[in-house]
């Protein structure tokens, strides 16, 4: 029998799914991976600026061309995934990044580090938008809830990076980080062989470019809720390492587990804000991170010592309530285009953030300190907060 016009023709044989519990488990397996890599560059920063004698501002490079090509570009992954619907998308993510982005110390010259960072994010972005769009299909009730577990999965993978990284580097050294990538290879391999697509799933039509305009107005709103968000999100994860060793003093081993901590209460902020937003709404928990997180964040940058260590911890766990409920809320707008909302709100906001702020917190740093332009970054909460209360009520 023909398919019917913008669909795709699916073979007899094409086996069923899986239950949807196990499809939330394996995505959140694979999404503690993914971010696992993810955030190896920004703590391996230290040892590549030292082992390849860059700039600043050359360590802000590599970091927007991880932010572009692991995010930027995720609404085309997203519009490929709602075309086609290959699990592909899904099963490679892992091992593309771990591969690529673990073996940064085998890498000739900086040109070649570039094109390693480049093609490691590439499989961060094929991961992202069908994942998330597909790991709470078929739950019937929630959606936030299971929305917070797979998120904070990844925040659970981008936390523990920093000491995993950390030791693995200074026993074998940073070309020894190479042997990082065994998870990713394994949980790939898993996929491959767990993850299926129902009929079901294949059957939809191409993306529907009305149904998005329709929505245009919260959409744009949710998208700039999440690009600021991500200005303080990606900047942080990018250079926390560097300003600890640089501005503070730490120790490498130091620094990589105050990052670890910080990126633990966002994993856990996360968490939290998908539970509320189920109970309070998502435009409320949106309100009270934008409002609450900026004043731990100014004490993490204007003072030293515990209250500055609990500035940074807190900062990151309220800042980080919103991950979830963006996506969520972004999905319950146009529900027939959720992988390309998903990567709306998880991978373009994010990256076009990284692409332009990265290298110019990098720039400030160079031309005035660390200290200067971090705070800068924590003034952007405030902007959110105006953003926020323009939300629709539900």
């Amino acid at each position: 029998m023909p398919s019917p016009a913008g669909v795709l023709s699916v073979p007899a044989a094409y086996q069923p799914r899986v239950r949807p519990l196990e499809v939330l488990v394996l995505f959140c397996l694979a999404h503690f991976a993914v971010d696992l890599y993810s955030i190896g560059l920004g703590v391996l920063q230290p040892l590549l600026v030292e082992q390849y004698r860059l700039s600043l501002t050359q360590a802000g490079w590599l970091g927007g061309v991880l932010v572009f090509s692991s995010s930027l570009v995720q609404p085309a992954y997203g519009w490929l995934s709602d075309r086609f619907h290959s699990r592909m998308f899904s099963v490679l993510a892992p091992a593309v990044a771990a591969l690529f982005l673990c073996g940064l110390g085998w890498a000739p010259h900086f040109p070649a580090l570039l094109a390693m960072v480049f093609l490691g994010g590439a499989g961060i972005a094929a991961f992202h938008p069908q994942a998330a769009a597909n790991a709470t299909a078929g739950l019937e009730s929630g959606r936030g809830r299971a929305m917070a577990i797979f998120i904070s999965s990844g925040t659970l993978g981008l936390a523990l990076g920093p000491v995993y990284y950390s030791a693995l580097a200074s026993a074998l050294g940073l070309r020894g980080v190479v042997w990082a990538s065994l998870p990713g290879v394994l949980i790939s391999a898993v996929l491959l062989w767990r993850l299926r697509f129902s009929p079901e799933d294949r059957l939809r039509p191409h993306v529907d470019w009305g149904a998005l305009r329709a929505v245009w107005k919260p959409l744009t709103l949710l998208y700039l809720l999440v690009f600021v968000r991500s200005i303080v999100q990606v900047s942080f994860a990018q250079f926390l390492p560097l300003f600890l060793t640089r501005q503070r003093g730490y120790s490498f081993q130091e620094a990589s587990y105050l990052t670890s901590a910080y990126l633990l209460c966002g994993a856990v902020g996360g968490f939290l804000g998908g539970s509320l937003a189920d109970r309070f709404g998502g435009r409320r928990v949106i309100i009270w991170s934008m409002a609450g997180s900026a004043p731990f964040l100014l004490l993490f940058v204007f003072t030293t010592g515990w209250v500055s260590t609990a500035g940074l911890v807190l900062g990151g766990l309220v800042l980080l309530f919103t991950i979830p409920v963006n996506v969520v809320m972004g999905q319950e707008l146009v529900p027939s285009q959720a992988g390309t909302v998903s990567a709306l709100m998880m991978g373009f906001a994010w990256g076009l953030a990284g692409l332009l702020f990265i290298p110019a917190v990098g720039w400030v740093s160079d031309h005035w300190s660390m200290q200067h332009a971090f705070a800068g970054l924590v003034l952007f909460p405030a902007a959110g907060y105006l953003l926020a209360v323009k939300l629709p009520r539900s």
